[in-house]
């Protein structure tokens, strides 16, 4: 379970891309540097994809820093992968100099892309393959959001091949595929930051009896069906914000709409064993003014990184700066 958004430019320009990642508490999270001049191999297959890195990327890794789930790079673009189950299909190594591994294609991406088109370029010449390492203790079945400033393209692997499409809505969530997601924005036209009118029936007037009733019908259980067409509903009808403090701030007031309540979804592993799925950690790639915030499980401070401030002459796992708590204060 995930949800990505990019929310609508600020008067001053200022654009922000939201994610959350919910998962099972399985994986060692850090952030991840990725240097730039750096040569990479991918691990998938005998003769994998190599690339050398152009652009230096942070963002959220587990074991080894370019296995990236999210992450935003120097010249303003922000990749991200979310779970797919059931919906995806990876190809098999063609050792060819063209196989890369889902886990790796968020580091070769924003190392060597600058904007959108050239991510779509650089991902329609990948072959994905299967690519679990041992550290993993779960399957990786995911596709990939790309943003930039002005657009958004999703890269998914159907039993025939990768798709890579253009996504209009600029919001993503799990499972099924995008094009059933933009089909199903249709059984939702009727939704409205507005209250309906009074009706009259039978000489009684009926009117609502409070704010918020344009959203009645809106979905709010956690599959991602119905949490598509909630993140759509909010960013659709959200307020220009009008400046990157205000674009930022709203940004982070959606992403916490999408907090899982520990035990609300629980994901049945086997054996009986139920095994909650936690909101692990959020992120806003802030893309026009290339900073990257983010907000973990266990504290309620949001820590922001500014990329220009980043050595990139190496690439690193880092522990998370944390607070651990409330910000004690006085009145």
């Amino acid at each position: 379970m995930c949800t990505n958004f990019k929310h609508p430019a600020a008067v001053d320009g200022t654009v922000c891309v939201g994610r959350t990642m919910e998962f099972p508490d399985v994986l060692p999270w850090q952030l991840g540097v990725v240097a730039t001049g750096v040569s990479f191999t991918s691990g998938s297959s005998s003769n994998g994809r190599t690339w050398t890195t152009r652009h230096g990327v942070v963002g959220m890794s587990a074991f080894q820093p370019h296995w990236l789930a999210d992450g935003l790079n120097t010249a303003g673009l922000s990749a991200h992968l979310l779970y797919m189950p059931n919906h995806c299909t990876y190809q098999q190594p063609r050792t060819d100099g063209t196989d890369i591994g889902a886990l790796e294609i968020v580091a070769f991406v924003l190392g060597t892309c600058g904007d959108v088109a050239e991510a779509r370029t650089a991902i329609e010449s990948c072959n994905v393959v299967s690519f679990t390492p041992p550290e993993i203790p779960v399957p990786l079945p995911l596709h990939l959001i790309v943003h930039d400033q002005h657009s958004c393209i999703v890269a998914e692997f159907h039993p025939e091949g990768m798709r890579v499409l253009d996504n209009p809505l600029q919001v993503a969530t799990n499972a099924p595929y995008l094009e059933w997601h933009l089909e199903n924005v249709t059984n939702y036209l009727g939704l409205s930051p507005s209250n309906p009118a009074p009706i009259e029936v039978g000489g009684a007037t009926f009117a609502p009896s409070g704010q918020g009733q344009g959203f009645r019908g809106l979905p709010a259980d956690e599959n991602s069906s119905s949490r598509f067409i909630r993140l759509f509903a909010n960013v659709h009808f959200a307020a220009q914000p009008a400046d990157e403090r205000h674009a930022v701030m709203d940004t982070i007031r959606i992403l916490h709409a999408y907090d899982l309540v520990p035990g609300n979804v629980v994901e049945d592993v086997g054996g009986g064993k139920l095994m909650p799925l936690l909101t692990m950690w959020s992120t806003v790639c802030n893309l026009t003014g290339g900073r990257y915030a983010y907000n973990t499980i266990d504290d309620p401070t949001w820590y922001e990184i500014d990329l220009t401030a980043v050595d990139f002459s190496t690439s690193r796992n880092a522990a998370f700066t944390t607070g651990g708590w409330l910000t004690p204060t006085t009145p």
